[in-house]
């Protein structure tokens, strides 16, 4: 049964979305404080994070930078701010999903689903293999996936990365010289019926490039292709 923690302080919220979930049919540990979901990590062990920005103990995009940093897991925001710049922030520091309260709990149950399919997706063993063969035409780059601990290197180290910034990734290293809309990055990452928009893949490629480019404003391997999106190229 998937397990849900939900790092929420205002009793009415979370009353709801404990029932609900419930009620869907998934385990659900509610928490009030980041304190107390950076614990329950460990002894809840949860599939699927969701996460209010604004709690007593800390809040904004930096409190959903360092969830990523403690794990890889998806990572949804539900937030009352409604601003595409919040959505952006929350992504960029490594959100899988971003949700505006009030939202519908339908929704809510296929965001899940959809971050979990990706998730899932991405310890396959026919894609495993699949990428282990194509991470192998990479390596002249330099640029190798280790698909068994979700790591990105670079020259033989790891090279940290956001679930999404990974799944990136690994697609262009699926399929290289393959050149992808933004649309199709988002699909890919996120699946059509999760939010997301082509900013937000822009963040993310930026971001990359910082990570793994000698010079990002000259890109060697992550290539623009102007007008249509990106590719990778060995």
């Amino acid at each position: 049964m998937t397990r849900i923690l939900v790092i929420e302080d205002d009793p009415i919220i979370g009353e709801m979305l404990t029932l609900y979930l419930n009620e869907e049919q998934f385990t659900v540990q509610r928490v009030e404080t980041a304190r107390d979901g950076f614990q329950a990590l460990f002894s809840f062990a949860p599939d699927v994070i969701l996460l209010d920005l604004i709690l007593p103990d800390a809040q904004g995009p930096e409190l959903c930078a360092e969830f990523r940093r403690q794990t890889d897991l998806p990572l949804i925001v539900i937030s009352m701010k409604t601003a595409v710049a919040d959505r952006i922030q929350a992504i960029s520091a490594g959100a899988d999903d971003y949700l505006v309260k009030p939202f519908s709990m339908q929704e809510l149950k296929v965001r899940i689903g959809a971050v979990l399919r990706r998730s899932q997706a991405a310890s396959a063993p026919r894609r495993l293999q699949e990428a282990e063969t194509s991470a192998g035409q990479a390596e002249s780059t330099g640029i190798t996936l280790d698909l068994e601990r979700r790591t990105l290197l670079r020259d033989g180290k790891s090279v940290e990365t956001t679930f999404s910034e990974y799944e990136i990734m690994k697609l262009f290293v699926e399929h290289p010289g393959k050149v992808y809309t933004r649309e199709e990055l988002i699909n890919a990452v996120r699946g059509i019926d999760s939010f997301v928009n082509d900013r937000a893949i822009d963040v993310h490629v930026t971001n990359l490039r910082r990570k793994l480019e000698d010079n990002p404003k000259q890109p060697q391997y992550i290539k623009t292709v102007w007008g249509v999106g990106y590719k990778f190229v060995r």
